[in-house]
């Protein structure tokens, strides 16, 4: 997939405390990157979290799986670009392609990919906690949101 597919591109920098005695980012947290990217995905979509989810669309939505794959490493004070897209609106779930490139100084050069990963969430019912479709208007927002139309 190109980086110009994502809609979602958030600029982040790597902190001291992000990465390990071999100097790079420790696996883990670029599954706190995910999450960094998602929250910006929503805030792009004009969706406040968790609140807008709860009170304009009577759902939330939990994360049921979570894949990572390596490529490179990132390391200290490098310029990231998280990236995120929804893939798939199915009935009650959404899956999102995740992205992390290093963004390399100087005009010209393109952003390196370091990290691929998917994200899926499940839409429950905040009362019971249970699977429930997702709202017809927030698939209209998403689909607005991104760049090519998500599977259905």
């Amino acid at each position: 997939m190109t980086i110009n597919n994502f809609s979602l591109q958030h600029p982040l920098r790597v902190r001291w405390a992000e990465v390990d005695l071999q100097a790079i980012v420790f696996n883990g947290h670029y599954l706190t990157y995910f999450d960094v990217g998602i929250a910006e995905y929503w805030r792009g979509c004009k969706i406040e979290y968790p609140d807008g989810f709860v009170n304009r669309y009577q759902c939330d939505f939990y994360v049921v799986k979570a894949t990572v794959q390596y490529h490179a490493s990132a390391r200290y004070d490098d310029e990231l670009l998280v990236c995120a897209r929804a893939l798939k609106l199915g009935r009650t779930s959404m899956r999102f392609a995740m992205e992390i490139h290093r963004v390399k100084p100087g005009a010209g050069n393109p952003p390196e990919h370091l990290i691929s990963g998917e994200l899926i969430y499940v839409c429950i019912d905040p009362a019971n906690r249970q699977p429930k479709p997702i709202p017809q208007d927030l698939r209209t927002v998403i689909k607005s949101f991104e760049k090519i139309p998500p599977e259905e």
